[in-house]
């Protein structure tokens, strides 16, 4: 529940994804309900009701004229299941707060489990089923209900029975160097001893339906062990894919030093994309394992990873692979994608958080989209069941001293990343100029990291400072307050959109870190605008009086709120036939350049409808222009 503090501190960072304002005047806003089921669909948040949006986008203390009737109305809805289909709320969860002279009603909604989504309304999950976006709520549509469906059903999403496969869709050579690679590892595991419909049907690659009677390949034995015409084949109702990316500077133009991606030339199951990427991951690192070769039944061997005693970070590494794989939704959009930087690796699978991000974050609770996938990869000493995985990546991290993993989500379609950089937590050139700071001495742990990251990505924000810390968000708003009171950070924009950097006569006594950004320069809220604030020069002026440029982007200055797939339509024309600047394109939106980067241009970067026009990612004049073949 949120105290007057947070409140007021959420007046000042505006709306987002976790708190929304409503006006109370005339009783209950019939949009609080779509608010509800997007909040409990998405990661919970505050409603906060008595407080209007005004026309010019600030916000209006009113509070609320009957607060009794409000409350009762409030409860007597919230447990009508004609109108919501179910109350997560205990009473605790709805508190009258008052601000000044005005009461307010906050409600604190929770993330709803996920054998509790989706959360609707009309009693019609098709049509009302919410989510949140940014600051907004937006209905879904029938496929990502059915994917909360999946989610929700006892039955994983791995175990559904493929009634048009059977087991001469798997290919065998796969199975038996499965089955060599768990012998290696426990040679008298009894399951080595029965033939390979028994072994399938253990792992949970081949199932009998006792209630219907229907016996058959499961979605994970095709999957792990399944030949390529299988796998591509519709009939599987699967959005199957798997690529490995591998770029050693961050320049577009060096393109990819190494890729893997159904081609033909293998067969791409994902026990295959696993024994072929996890070598690829590791290369170059002091890995304490041999390779050992396995025989087949056909004179042939194949040589594979024998684990020897992983050090911690190798042990993260083959965690956060297993983990990118078996908790995918294998129905989303845009497969498995697991691509490795020379500064960083990045793994991005379809499908969201099964648990909150604050319980992903403390570790220890275990809940897998696809069980049978995880017992298979555990059988072979990968993939934690016991929730210990994101504590393992963690350590791992930490026994390097690299910078913390992050969790990044996103929606439309529904992706999840995880970033592991593999650059120092407190690099020696940053921490030397941090040092020569006053009051160093007295600067608590959190305030040395949040300086440090402002030195190296050029800014730091609340959000960044979310995905690496256990700290409640207001707090780290505090922190970051305190530092600039302190006279060692500079506040950039204002609201939700704050970003902080080191202050100027600090960065002018001190060398540059030489540190280039690993983002196509989208770290940095400079990008081309100079360190003034207000971002433009001299060159901006004919720019911004262009009528043209002008009409294509008036839908997004004349609406507060517009869909994502509208918003990437505009910046796709704006860029058309020439490049802008972050700070141009912000200008034409009006729109703050966080949400713009975040939220669009980084995506369209990596999807390549977007190109920069710089190879080297931090130049000062970045730009972007629309790619000619999208």
């Amino acid at each position: 529940m949120m105290t007057i503090d947070q409140i007021l501190n959420a007046l000042q960072l505006r709306e987002d994804r976790e708190c929304e304002f409503k006006s109370g005047k005339g009783g209950i806003p019939g949009s609080l309900w779509e608010t509800y089921s997007a909040m409990a669909n998405t990661d919970g948040g505050n409603i906060v009701i008595g407080i209007k949006e005004t026309s010019d986008g600030r916000f209006e203390v009113q509070g609320i004229d009957d607060p009794l009737k409000l409350e009762k109305d409030f409860w007597n809805t919230i447990n009508n299941r004609g109108k919501v289909s179910i109350n997560l709320l205990k009473n605790t969860d709805a508190q009258f707060h008052t601000l000044g002279e005005k009461v307010l009603f906050v409600v604190n909604v929770p993330q709803a489990y996920r054998r509790q989504r989706p959360v609707f309304l009309e009693q019609n999950p098709l049509t009302g089923t919410y989510r949140r976006y940014n600051d907004g709520d937006y209905k879904c549509d029938a496929k990502e209900v059915q994917r909360m469906l999946s989610d929700q059903s006892e039955l994983s999403a791995d175990s559904r029975i493929l009634p048009l496969f059977s087991i001469d869709d798997l290919d065998t050579d796969s199975i038996k160097q499965y089955r060599h690679r768990v012998s290696a590892r426990t040679p008298h595991h009894p399951w080595l001893r029965i033939d390979m419909r028994e072994f399938l049907a253990k792992l949970g690659g081949w199932r009998h339906d006792r209630q219907s009677g229907q016996e058959g390949l499961t979605v994970a034995g095709l999957l792990m062990f399944g030949k390529e015409d299988a796998l591509r084949t519709p009939e599987n109702e699967l959005n199957f894919h798997i690529d490995y990316r591998e770029r050693r500077t961050n320049s577009i133009a060096d393109g990819w030093q190494d890729r893997l991606t159904p081609d033909g030339t293998w067969t791409p199951n994902l026990f295959q994309f696993f024994q072929k990427v996890y070598p690829k991951l590791v290369e170059g690192l002091k890995l304490p394992f041999t390779y050992q070769r396995f025989p087949t039944d056909n004179d042939h061997s194949f040589s594979a990873p024998v684990r020897q005693g992983f050090l911690p970070v190798h042990e993260a590494i083959q965690e956060a692979l297993v983990n990118a794989i078996i908790h995918a939704d294998y129905l989303g959009q845009g497969g498995v994608v697991i691509e490795r930087f020379h500064d960083r690796l990045e793994l991005t699978n379809p499908g969201t958080l099964l648990i909150s991000f604050e319980q992903w974050k403390s570790g220890g609770i275990s809940e897998c989209r696809n069980p049978s996938l995880q017992l298979m990869f555990q059988l072979l000493g990968a993939g934690d069941k016991a929730g210990a995985g994101v504590d393992k990546i963690r350590q791992g991290w930490t026994s390097q001293k690299w910078q913390y993993p992050r969790v990044l989500t996103s929606c439309k379609p529904d992706r999840i990343r995880l970033v592991l950089p593999m650059v120092s937590l407190l690099p020696e050139t940053s921490l030397a100029k941090i040092k020569l700071l006053p009051g160093f001495e007295q600067l608590e742990s959190q305030e040395v990291e949040a300086l440090v990251i402002a030195d190296l990505e050029n800014n730091v924000s609340n959000q960044r400072l979310q995905e690496s810390s256990m700290i409640h968000t207001s707090d780290i708003t505090k922190m970051l307050q305190g530092l600039v009171s302190k006279g060692l950070l500079i506040k950039d924009n204002y609201g939700r959109w704050a970003t902080y950097r080191l202050a100027t006569d600090i960065l002018s006594n001190s060398s540059d870190n030489g540190t280039d950004s690993t983002d196509n320069g989208l770290n940095s809220t400079c990008n081309g605008e100079n360190s003034t604030g207000n971002g433009a020069d001299s060159t901006d002026n004919g720019i911004f009086l262009d009528t043209e440029l002008q009409a294509i982007s008036a839908p997004a200055r004349k609406k507060r709120r517009l869909p994502p797939a509208e918003m990437r339509k505009i910046i796709h024309r704006l860029c058309q036939e020439r490049y802008l600047t972050l700070n141009q394109i912000c200008h034409f939106l009006n729109r703050a350049p966080g949400t713009v980067r975040d939220q669009f241009i980084r995506n369209m970067l990596s999807e390549n409808e977007l190109t920069p026009r710089y190879t080297e990612p931090n130049h000062p004049q970045q730009a972007y222009k629309t790619n000619p073949n999208r």
